[in-house]
């Protein structure tokens, strides 16, 4: 059992996945989109990494404004979820993605990725973070109930 991690933009979508121990996140790709309105090619691309990792659960990040209300961006991202779970028969679960953009360009600022290069990894390091985000919700859910 695995969960993936997807964060959604308007050319990319950014794919991590959980280890088998639901422990750790790692990135794995970023599928790239030729139009934001044509799904069928990036569905396939998800559904192929859900059977190749033995998926039973999505994260989808969710991007709230800063003062938590929810923007087009969000909207959009509410409709992907539904072809998703419409799609794949799995559970997506939205998680506030806040952030994690910001986060993942500050690691690979820190880590001296040039500047011209960190758009062609920021999608899948942002996937990572938000599924780590949930990965660790739930450790921490598991734990107040033992």
């Amino acid at each position: 059992m695995r969960i993936m991690g997807l964060d959604y933009g308007s050319k990319t979508v950014g794919v991590a996945i959980s280890d088998p121990l639901l422990l750790t996140a790692q990135g794995i790709t970023i599928i790239r989109r030729k139009e934001e309105n044509k799904l069928r090619q990036t569905l396939a691309q998800i559904e192929e990494l859900i059977v190749e990792y033995e998926v039973t659960e999505i994260v989808l990040g969710n991007p709230k404004n800063m003062n938590a209300t929810l923007g087009e961006r969000a909207e959009l991202s509410a409709e992907f979820k539904e072809k998703l779970e419409r799609r794949t028969g799995l559970p997506v679960v939205l998680w506030d993605e806040r952030l994690t953009t910001v986060a993942a360009d500050k690691l690979m600022m820190e880590a001296g990725v040039r500047r011209e290069h960190r758009k062609d990894y920021v999608d899948q390091i942002a996937a990572t973070f938000i599924l780590q985000g949930y990965l660790d919700y739930l450790a921490n859910k598991k734990g107040e109930n033992a």
